[in-house]
């Protein structure tokens, strides 16, 4: 039997010992205080109207004997008329008494109802459902709780509505619909009507059978009649109705509960309990009365208390008292009216005087009673209505300035969660159940700023006003701009402490759910919550592809925030007790957590792939370094369950029939379901066998989820105890053995990580939104403002829609501004900034020291190193500029230390996955594109820099090159021919659509690192041979695609009938343009870095690379030279998604190449240069005067073309090309000129016997060894970088000779 301790007295009560006394008991019970005083005491309780004017000696005594007929008279006092008053209710209402969703017959589509069958979700197109009970005659309302605010239609219908997947309530004759989502009306046409609704408001529907109108409310406010003059008569009646559109879900209140907006005149569509009501008013009057008086038995008197400072002093009197009540009150209090409307009610205008919560101690002793008197089965249906009842209040509260509501229901949780039992017994069944209670952590964001007070809270409202030509803000204001925003500064602080309150209150509630210390009874809150937390992780891990069922990410940003404070808290004051523990500061997860098996990550994947495969191939090193056995049976048993699953995961690829709809909706979410209920009913019109109203899921739409083990855990498996290290069970020797926290918080720490990588980050990313829709409507009203001015004064009709339109841009940025605020302050505040970057630190000190475990780092889970990367990334693009990253702690040696992780780990072969591989390649190339980041990469130990470069120079195949060729392309920018640019020529006059793109940041150039590139490719010429033939092979593949594409392109352009060109194409074409000019940027880059790598013949390869080079260089020449060609004319179409390919960059980097070769070479590097260039077949001449905008012609002095043809020529960028480079240009033009001339007066014919059987472009000039077959040297040595055998016979290649012809005999 459950034990009650009473809060300020030693006392423990049982429960079995205040029963109601039986009749052999009773005459024991009133020795405990004189009759007299008995009975004034319980008159003084529970006074009746006729005792009232009574003198106490002409009262009737009362004693425990006849309190119980005494007291069930009082209840039953004026109920007599109550049947009878129901069966006149009724009139005008057809149906059950008890009002819900018709899910046997009245729905359409695919729905998920709720088990109390009033939360729909939409789960197809346009899902329609009904009420079981219509109206015909009276006045009728409901509400509904909209929790998304897509497409609905809500409101009335009639049983002969047929509605299908496009037509629902409203699109019929004899229906009637309100649509907030469109603002408008429906009645089978469509007008406007309303206003717009969000998550979070309520919906009042009424309809007059008498007038024959409908009309709708939102939160209480009007909005006018919707119809008149529907049709009434006989066979006429309507049912309460909505339509909703995919995943759009509401919660329906008939009357089940009292109304948040009752409308006076207008009757429920469920009768509310009323005998029931009165009857549990009237016991909670007694209740007060009992705990306000209290017995002075010296003086025989009774003495009025404040109730307030009530306690249950063990008085057996008071005791037996109260039991009489609660024998009462108990069962009443099971029903959700009930709960809501008194006890609820009663609890907060308990807190109404303000004050901290702990100045109220009456609720936990009310709470005492409740465990002391209630059944079990009472107090715990009781604790769970009113903690939903809580829950709907705090989330449906409409915003208001001081936030008043919401903090009065938090207040509520916080004093009802103190008490333990109570705490205790929420968390493990109603809280945790699909984490009901995220709903708490959440502050939800006005989408009508005048609603919410704004306007009010922040009068002046302020935007940036000035912009550059790429459309960026300019950071000087004028004086009166200056006041304007520190005006607004203001404001937005005033908001900011009023959200802050509401912040504290929920970091109180996740306080109470860590607590460690209420051990009383069962294990301590922390352990329950944990268990409960790593529930919800793998829930929303586990269903990542089904949106409905997990908690929504604007949730899961406040939850982390809440979390992150509350953890931190508990951390420091850990270390207060024990100086030896590490501060939250330096907090990490150490690495024996990912490999001993103590935390469960369900199916995340690991660095070194799937766990079931890392156990296999790295059980040798967990035993030696970590000491931890695998069970051989273990592993076998995983891989038979990895085949049970690949056979099971087959046959769910082809369910079918009816069922195929619900395989993946065994388990909806908590948010889906309004009411905070579990959606067990899955509504289809497709599926007969769907429609039996109790049944329970079939087999088929069974979704396996493997058991947690953390079900089972105890306090002891967590933290340990002596000889046991709990979860740090199992620590390598390259660990320190140091005490750092509490295990258990430790699990916390980890679990946060693990909800910023499910959807913090995301949700982050997605609120920027707002910002950038105030810069944009910034830029338009600036824009506005400029034609105005510019505006000739007589044309009025211009002027007036400029006016117009100003006016448009500034109340819609006054309410951006507002609504910016709100966000900013809730997500964007210096503090959340904090908390991501105390996740960023914790992560890489978790990266570093499972670094060190060497082989076990491939068992850390991979959403480590991408919440390292994606905090980062957020911190840089979303927080700022409102917060300066600058004035972060220790900001710096974190870059740096973020640099070394991605500077070591982006081709660390311990990581398998492509996705992470990736991801960390795109972090490394976005980092070398900021002057901040690019430094820090500089300061890592030259060591590890060194390691970076050889891995970005390891040969392109079989890895993600272009990412690879990027990073070196970035570290070059701003030292090549003409590549000083941000933005290319012919795009500058267009404004780009993100200017903080990394391809847009100004050039930063590291001649640190280009240094260490050169020294690698020079002193490794094998690895230099390799790098350079890959980088060229990439480049003829990626021109050669490009000139296919391109092909395709003008082919499509040039057909008469209209056609339209796939963006996916177009997309792919521009890629392979901007690959082909990055890789002859990196040519580049390596011919000025280390130009004997094509220039120093003794060196292997050197020539053929050399050769190669000028193949390609002459190929791109020509493409894109030629006169009227493919090139041209693609480029003068200005396709969209084609804007980067143009003339200037492709040609720009070719120019680069031959530069440094023929002028910035020595004598002898020009000569062998010149004579390969020369040599190549492809070579023409045209091509390189083409960049200086001459031709043939023009050299031959012909006439030059027409003024009205503009030639392509690098004089035309005075501001891209110096004209020093001009003039190295103009030289190897005139070299070239001068060469060509010579060699083609010295050029002996050459027989077509002589040619290279292969190529037919040069002499033959090398002879195989052994089988003497013969090419040229260019053909032989290419096709022996890839294979060794003969092209001819195919016999293997020994060797291979110079070879002259010798000269034929006279």
């Amino acid at each position: 039997m459950s034990k009650m301790t009473s809060k300020g007295t030693s006392t423990s009560y049982s429960r079995r010992s205040y029963r109601l006394a039986s009749d052999t008991e009773k005459p024991k019970v009133t020795g405990f205080v004189n009759d007299k005083l008995l009975s004034n005491y319980l008159h003084r309780a529970f006074p009746s109207s006729e005792n009232t004017q009574l003198s106490a000696s002409s009262r009737k005594p009362l004693n425990f004997q006849n309190l119980s007929e005494h007291l069930d008279r009082l209840l039953s006092e004026g109920l007599d008329n109550e049947a009878e008053d129901k069966d006149q209710n009724m009139d005008g209402r057809l149906g059950p008494a008890t009002v819900v969703l018709d899910h046997t017959s009245g729905f359409e589509g695919l729905l998920l109802v709720d088990d109390d069958l009033l939360g729909v979700v939409g789960h197809s197109n346009f899902s329609s459902i009904r009420a079981t009970s219509c109206v015909y005659k009276g006045k009728w309302m409901y509400e509904v709780l909209i929790s998304s605010q897509g497409l609905m239609q809500i409101g009335w219908c009639t049983l002969n509505c047929r509605f299908n997947q496009e037509e629902g309530v409203g699109d019929t004759s004899d229906s009637y619909a309100y649509d907030g989502n469109r603002v408008r009306k429906w009645n089978v046409t469509t007008t406007n009507y309303g206003k717009a609704w969000a998550a979070g408001d309520i919906v009042t529907c009424v309809i007059d059978l008498d007038e024959g109108k409908i009309a709708f409310s939102l939160n209480g406010i009007s909005l006018g009649n919707a119809f008149q003059d529907i049709r009434l008569g006989p066979g006429i009646a309507y049912f309460p109705a909505i339509s909703l559109s995919f995943k759009e879900s509401v919660a329906f209140n008939f009357g089940s509960r009292p109304l948040r907006y009752p409308v006076e005149g207008y009757r429920p569509m469920q009768d509310p309990p009323e005998a029931d009501l009165v009857k549990a008013h009237r016991l909670l009057g007694y209740l007060k009365n009992v705990i306000s008086a209290s017995m002075d038995t010296q003086e025989g008197k009774l003495i009025e208390q404040d109730s307030a400072q009530w306690q249950a002093q063990g008085e057996p009197t008071v005791l037996i008292t109260l039991a009489h009540i609660f024998d009462r009150f108990a069962p009443l209090m099971c029903k959700v009216y009930l709960v809501e409307d008194v006890l609820m009610t009663y609890f907060l205008s308990i807190l109404e005087g303000g004050g901290a919560v702990d100045e109220h101690p009456l609720i936990q002793h009310l709470l005492d009673l409740m465990w002391l008197f209630m059944e079990d089965y009472e107090i715990q249906e009781c604790l769970k209505q009113l903690m939903m009842s809580l829950l709907r209040a705090y989330r449906f509260s409409p915003i208001i300035p001081d936030l008043g509501l919401q903090i009065h229901y938090l207040r509520l949780s916080i004093a009802i969660l103190k008490h333990e039992k109570t705490r205790k017994y929420l968390l493990s069944n109603v809280l945790f159940d699909v984490l009901r209670s995220v709903v708490f952590f959440f502050i939800k964001t006005p989408l009508r700023v005048e609603e919410a007070g704004l306007e009010e809270l922040i009068p002046t409202t302020w935007w940036p006003t000035k912009f550059d030509k790429e459309g960026k803000e300019v950071k000087e204001e004028t004086a009166e701009e200056r006041l304007r925003r520190r005006a607004y500064e203001r404001g937005c602080q005033r908001l900011k402490k009023r959200i802050e309150v509401v912040e504290e209150l929920q970091v109180q509630i996740l306080k109470l759910f860590l607590n460690n210390k209420d051990k009383g009874s069962g294990d301590a809150s922390r352990y329950i919550f944990l268990n409960k937390f790593r529930k919800f992780l793998q829930e929303n891990a586990s269903n990542r592809g089904n949106p409905a069922i997990l908690c929504p990410p604007e949730y899961m940003v406040c939850f982390l925030h809440r979390l992150i404070a509350a953890l931190r808290s508990y951390w420091d004051e850990y270390r207060r007790r024990n100086p030896s523990a590490m501060p939250s500061e330096d907090a990490y997860v150490p690495p024996q957590l990912f490999f001993n098996g103590k935390v469960d990550y369900f199916d995340l994947q690991r660095l070194g792939g799937l766990l079931s495969h890392l156990k296999k191939t790295l059980k040798d090193d967990l035993a030696s370094k970590a000491n931890i056995i695998i069970d051989p049976a273990e592993i076998s048993a995983i891989s038979m369950d990895d085949l049970d699953e690949d056979d099971e995961s087959v046959t769910q690829q082809r369910p079918s029939g009816a069922a195929a709809g619900a395989g993946g909706l065994a388990r909806p979410s908590w948010l889906s379901s309004p009411t905070l209920g579990r959606a067990n009913r899955f509504l289809s019109t497709a599926a007969v066998s769907l429609m039996n109203p109790r049944r329970s899921l079939t087999t088929v739409e069974k979704v396996k989820v493997r058991t947690l083990s953390v079900e089972q855990r105890t306090e002891e498996d967590i933290e340990g105890s002596h000889g046991n290290d709990g979860l740090l069970l199992g620590r390598p020797p390259d660990e320190p053995d140091h005490l750092i926290t509490e295990k258990s918080l430790l699990e916390i720490l980890d679990g946060a990580i693990m909800m910023y990588n499910l959807s913090v980050h995301q949700q982050l990313g997605k609120m920027v939104g707002v910002s950038d829709d105030v810069h944009e409507y910034a830029v338009a009203l600036k824009d506005t403002e400029d034609k105005i001015a510019r505006c000739p004064a007589k044309r009025k009709d211009i002027l007036d829609e400029l006016t117009k339109s100003q006016k448009v841009f500034s109340a819609k940025l006054n309410h951006l501004s507002r609504r910016l605020a709100w966000i900013n302050a809730t997500i964007y505040s210096k503090e959340k900034m904090l908390d991501i970057y105390w996740l960023l630190q914790v992560c890489i000190r978790v990266i570093e020291h499972s670094d060190r475990t060497k082989t076990l780092f491939a068992f850390m889970p991979e959403f480590y190193m991408n919440v390292a990367m994606n905090s980062y990334s957020a911190l840089k693009n979303y927080f700022s500029p409102v917060n300066s990253m600058d004035e972060l702690p220790e900001y710096q040696e974190t870059l740096s230390q973020l640099a070394a992780i991605l500077a070591k780990h982006f081709a660390d072969p311990r990581i398998v996955g492509t996705d992470i591989k990736d991801s960390l390649m795109q972090a490394l190339a976005s980092y070398v594109c900021y002057p901040h980041s690019l430094r820090a990469v500089e300061r890592i130990p030259e060591e590890q820099r060194v390691a970076m470069m050889k891995n970005l120079l390891a040969p392109y195949e079989q890895r993600p090159w272009a990412q690879t060729n990027w990073i070196l392309v970035r570290l070059w920018r701003g030292c090549g021919f003409g590549y000083r640019y941000t933005r290319l020529p012919h795009l500058l006059k267009s404004k780009p659509e993100d200017a903080n793109m990394p391809s847009l940041q100004k050039p930063c150039p590291s001649t640190l690192l280009q240094q260490h590139m050169a020294d690698l490719l020079r002193s490794d010429s094998e690895m230099a041979a390799s790098f350079l033939n890959s980088v060229l092979n990439q480049l003829n593949w990626a021109f050669s695609e490009f000139i296919g594409m391109i092909q395709e392109i003008q082919q499509a352009a040039e057909r008469p009938e209209r056609n339209f060109v796939d963006s996916r194409q177009l997309k792919v074409c521009a890629t392979c343009f901007d690959l082909s000019v990055s890789l002859l940027r990196v040519l580049e880059m390596t011919i000025t870095l280390v130009p004997e790598i094509f220039l120093n013949w003794s060196r292997p390869s050197a020539e053929l690379l050399l050769r190669r080079l000028a193949q390609l260089i002459n190929q791109v020449l020509n493409r894109v030279t030629a006169e009227k060609n493919l090139f041209d004319r693609v480029v003068n179409l200005r396709l969209p998604g084609l804007e980067s390919v143009d003339h200037y960059p492709i040609l720009v980097a070719v120019t680069g190449i031959l530069v440094r070769i023929l002028v910035d070479s020595d004598v002898q590097g020009i000569q062998r240069a010149t004579a390969v260039l020369l040599a190549d077949p492809c070579f023409q001449l045209r091509s390189i005067q083409y960049l200086l905008g001459e031709n043939e012609l023009a050299a031959l002095g012909a006439a030059p073309p027409s003024a009205e043809k503009k030639h392509f020529s690098l004089q035309a960028y005075p501001d891209y090309i110096s004209l020093e480079e001009l003039g190295k240009v103009e030289s190897v033009l005139s070299h070239l000129t001068r060469e060509s001339k010579q060699a083609a007066a010295t050029a002996l014919p050459t027989s077509e016997e002589d040619l290279c059987p292969i190529c037919y472009a040069h002499p033959i000039s090398a002879i195989f060894r052994p089988c003497s077959h013969k090419s040229c040297k260019a053909c032989i040595n290419q096709h022996l970088m890839n294979n060794k055998d003969c092209f001819f016979c195919k016999a293997t290649i020994t060797a291979v000779d110079d070879y002259t012809k010798p000269s034929s005999s006279s």
